[in-house]
């Protein structure tokens, strides 16, 4: 069994083709492509993260949102830029958002991505340290929200407070037990994917990683997990962690479906650049007849090493399309390669 998720960036323009033509329309359709995906038998509802863009941005209001339209399905990020976030209001969101759900968050975080603006989170009013660059202060923010999460006394209590305070030193609350061990780092390197074990986290790997070796995308993410499950071993973590990776998926079923995607089927992995000096390998789409598709899959080295797999879906089509989408992945595929 794999857990099956969604992953929305979000996205909204003013176009008359976008089903998605605002904020408020990216909002309130992710909430319910989250009922729609819980309906169908989805397991997760996974959201990305983009500041100073057409997408979703501050995650934790359409978490807690989503929260409180569902009852089952997991609610998660992929990824939260650790660069512009303040640990400790994070960990009251955090906090706030998943005991709204019942403890169904799963966040990813990570350093961030290429962004719409140089140097964004200089903006939210966060530099890096002397001798430190800005990836340094997103894995430096990571650690002390991960620590946080543990919930231990750490701030001195005010001899006169407002309120009575429980004894010994105060925590940040609300505080939501077990959120540390739902946290996730998205990795694109084999190093980093070793530092997310150690740190105890869950591993993210998206549609693009940094290329390494030069073999094919799925081959060198199918070694990165290995490499995370290995250190993870290695630090001697008595929970068992999880692993996602992301793929944009198609089954063509429909006369619409092969008008959408029907050329997306012959697109090969991509050697590209993230930044002025990271070569990155950028890995294929899916979409061909459910047949077709499962024997692609069974390929896919990378797949078959996760236990998570989160579906990119193409928001601005429509809540109902992206439904549409999704079921017949769990219809005509999932059965097939045993995901379902």
């Amino acid at each position: 069994m794999k857990k099956l998720g969604f992953l929305s960036f979000g996205h909204w323009t003013p176009s008359p083709q976008s089903q998605t033509r605002s904020a408020s329309d990216a909002l309130l359709q992710s909430i319910d492509l989250a009922v729609a995906a819980e309906e169908l038998g989805l397991d997760g509802a996974y959201f990305r993260v983009h500041h100073f863009a057409r997408q979703l941005a501050s995650p934790f209001p359409l978490l807690a949102a989503v929260g409180t339209k569902t009852r089952r399905i997991e609610i998660g990020t992929g990824v939260i830029d650790m660069r512009y976030e303040n640990p400790c209001y994070m960990v009251e969101d955090a906090g706030a958002a998943d005991l709204i759900a019942g403890g169904r968050l799963q966040l990813g975080i990570s350093r961030g991505s290429p962004e719409q603006v140089i140097d964004g989170w200089r903006y939210f009013g966060y530099e890096p340290a002397e001798g430190q660059d800005a990836s340094d202060m997103g894995r430096q923010h990571a650690e002390i929200f991960l620590n946080l999460l543990r919930g231990e006394g750490f701030a001195e209590p005010s001899p006169r407070p407002m309120f009575p305070n429980p004894p010994g030193l105060l925590r940040i609350e609300p505080h939501s037990e077990g959120l540390r061990d739902r946290i996730w780092w998205g990795s694109s390197s084999n190093a980093t994917a070793v530092w997310t074990a150690k740190l105890g986290m869950n591993l993210q790997s998206s549609t693009l990683k940094d290329d390494e070796t030069g073999e094919a995308f799925h081959v060198q993410q199918a070694a990165q997990i290995r490499a995370y499950r290995a250190a993870w071993k290695e630090a001697g973590h008595t929970r068992e962690p999880r692993v996602s990776v992301s793929r944009s998926i198609f089954a063509l079923v429909n006369d619409q479906d092969r008008a959408y995607f029907g050329r997306s089927g012959q697109s090969e992995d991509q050697l590209g650049f993230i930044d002025e000096k990271t070569r990155a390998v950028f890995g294929r789409s899916y979409a061909a007849e459910p047949d077709v598709l499962v024997e692609q899959l069974k390929k896919d080295e990378a797949i078959a090493e996760a236990d998570t797999l989160l579906l990119t879906v193409p928001n601005q089509l429509g809540v109902d399309y992206n439904a549409h989408v999704i079921e017949a992945i769990l219809t005509h595929v999932a059965p097939a390669l045993g995901w379902r």
